[in-house]
């Protein structure tokens, strides 16, 4: 099972990583604890709307960036974890194709997703 807050303290220490500072910094910044934001980072624990706006703000990052990139690793997570049709018997294909009009979803929503897993 994918899980949000682990997706999402991955993104934030990638970003505090990719910036060269170090948890002291940044949770001195945001005005969390070092061991709370140590917790996060590592999928710990569930952080509040008020949190991550405070942490991004200390990485200098908008909101919006960090749950888009949260938001596209997720979606490549559910669509690698997806079954594989070919494994699915025919008549669960077909039932499938009948609920899903081809391209519907993938196509019009995902589009950068699925070029992401197309590369």
């Amino acid at each position: 099972m994918i899980l949000l807050r682990q997706l999402l303290g991955d993104v934030l220490r990638r970003l505090r990583v990719r910036q060269g500072r170090t948890l002291r910094e940044v949770s001195t910044l945001a005005r969390v604890s070092l061991g709370y934001l140590s917790e996060v980072e590592r999928g710990q624990k569930e952080a509040s709307s008020e949190l991550l706006a405070s942490i991004c703000g200390a990485l200098g990052v908008p909101l919006s960036q960090v749950l888009r990139e949260v938001s596209d690793q997720f979606a490549l997570a559910e669509l690698q974890a997806a079954p594989v049709l070919a494994d699915v018997p025919e008549h669960e294909r077909l039932a499938l194709s009948e609920t899903v009009p081809p391209g519907s979803i993938s196509d019009s929503v995902f589009p950068e997703v699925k070029d992401m897993v197309a590369a």
